[in-house]
Parts: C-alpha cells; sequence; structure tokens
C-alpha cells in the first residue's frame, strides 16, 4: 500500500511529521504514539491494515522529526495539536487510537470535542497516572536527571523495558534511533504533565464507541485500570492479549490491525459515517 510521509504546519502551533496512507474515503484513523515514540512506532499495524483503511500516524510535538517548542508538552497542548491537524488535513471526524500515556490525549480530545471524534481506540490506557508510585519514581530518579544528547545505552535501556523480547530488532532499532530525537526538556514537562493529569470524573461525557486494547503481561498498566475504564466510560469494552505486554500492536501487529479493522467496520455498520 502507497504511504505519504510529509510535514504540515499546524496555525498558531508547531509542523508535524506524520505519514498517511489508504482509502481517502474511508474513515480516518488518527494515530497517536505514546510518549517518546514517533510515527514509526505504528508502522507494523500500517503494514498489516487493509487498503479500505484510511490511516494519518502522527509524530507529536516534540516527537521525531517534528517541531520541539521550548514549552507546551501537557496532554492538553497535545490534544489542542491533534485537532487542528484534523482541520489542517480537512477531517471532520476520525477515529482517535492512542497508546499509553497518548489515550488520555486521545480521550481529551473526545470529551472537549465530541463532534471531531468517531470512535477511541485506547491500547494500554492507564486510567489515570496522577500521584502514580511508579511513575513517580522513575520521573525523580531517571528523567529529572537526563541531559542531551539522551544516551544511547538508556534508550535501548526504555525500549526494551517497554516492549518485549518478540519485537524485532530492525523495529527495536527505528524505536532507539525515535527516542534519541527527543530532547531532555520533552521528557521532563511530558512526564510531569502526566503525574499531575487525571480525567476519571470527566470521562462519563465521553459519547464514542471505545474499544481498550490491553496485554495481560503489561507490567506498566494494571488489570484493574481496564475496569475502572469500562465502568467510567459508558460504551468501552475490551479485549485482553494473552502473554502480551505493554505496547499489543508491536508484538502482534497483525491481530492489533485486524481488531481495529473489525471496530471500524462496526462503527460504520452501527451508524453511516459523515464526513
Amino acid at each position: 500500500m502507497a504511504r505519504e510521509v510529509s510535514t504540515i504546519a499546524l496555525p498558531h502551533g508547531p509542523t508535524l511529521s506524520f505519514a498517511a496512507q489508504g482509502d481517502q474515503s474511508a474513515v480516518p484513523l488518527l494515530l497517536l504514539p505514546g510518549p517518546t515514540d514517533s510515527w514509526l512506532s505504528y508502522r507494523p499495524v500500517l503494514d498489516q491494515l487493509p487498503s479500505w483503511n484510511r490511516a494519518v500516524a502522527v509524530s507529536q510535538r516534540g516527537h521525531g522529526d517534528s517541531n520541539k517548542p521550548a514549552t507546551g508538552y501537557r496532554v492538553e497542548d497535545f490534544a489542542h495539536d491533534a485537532v487542528r491537524l484534523l482541520d489542517a488535513l480537512g477531517i471532520e471526524r476520525a477515529v482517535l487510537i492512542g497508546h499509553s500515556g497518548s489515550c488520555l490525549v486521545a480521550r481529551r480530545v473526545a470529551i472537549d470535542q465530541p463532534e471531531r471524534v468517531a470512535g477511541l481506540v485506547l491500547e494500554a490506557s492507564p486510567a489515570t497516572l496522577l500521584g502514580d508510585a511508579g511513575l513517580k519514581d522513575f520521573v525523580e530518579s531517571v528523567v529529572s536527571t537526563l541531559q542531551d544528547p539522551i544516551d544511547t545505552t538508556f534508550a535501548r535501556s526504555f525500549v526494551a523495558d517497554t516492549s518485549s523480547p518478540d519485537v524485532t530488532s530492525d523495529l527495536r532499532n527505528d524505536l532507539v534511533r525515535e527516542l534519541l530525537k527527543v530532547p531532555a526538556r520533552v521528557w521532563r514537562e511530558l512526564f510531569d504533565s502526566l503525574l499531575h493529569y487525571d480525567d476519571r470524573s470527566e470521562l462519563a461525557r465521553i459519547m464514542a464507541p471505545t474499544l481498550l486494547i490491553w496485554g495481560a503481561a503489561d507490567v506498566l498498566v494494571r488489570r484493574e485500570m481496564q475496569e475502572e475504564l469500562i465502568g467510567r466510560i459508558r460504551s468501552a469494552r475490551l479485549l485482553v492479549y494473552p502473554g502480551v505486554g505493554h505496547t499489543p500492536r508491536w508484538e502482534e501487529p497483525s491481530r492489533f490491525a485486524s481488531d481495529v479493522a473489525t471496530f471500524v467496520d462496526q462503527l460504520l455498520h452501527r451508524k453511516p459515517y459523515e464526513s
């Protein structure tokens, strides 16, 4: 399938790098990588999506080859960029797909701009990271000490800790190269924002059909968080990938792509997509 890699300057915002592919008349999928990842982290899924899906995978501000402004790395900033990206691409409604911390970004858009969101796919989504002991320790002991350039050994360790031995060496090397593009100041503001963000009281406002995808071997995001999200998001349902860790799309990209395509097909049959 033909894939176009390009950049786009957002009005009053950064220039973002993105990859786009698929049927331009189809319901668009906007893929938001997790913290420190670029659009390349979705390549295994993009390779497996059927041609009738329209997919746009973006490197968010501060990541990959996108601009890296001095500040602006809160959940709200990324959500604002996502809406402006949809505007710039002429997309009125999309299925938002997020991973880990970027699930909070997708949820923010669905809460604040429900008319722009046809559906949500939340991969390894935390309920909240507010005061999370593990993340707090990571921020205080590791993130606060990071300096530019980011150490390659640390980058490889971070990728290994958030993936699995089943990830191909080519993908692992790409992920490390992309992580090294994220400045230390971005790490600090981004992870500090995640530690102080909590949208749980607003989740009942999400009207979009929501698919939660979670790996049963995920040591970073717990099962009880998925149960809490099911209780708070009225239309949410959960798919569990047995034996899979924090990033199911890297370990089982074919299944992930198939589950996303099925979810989109169900949306279309539930209610015709209106562009």
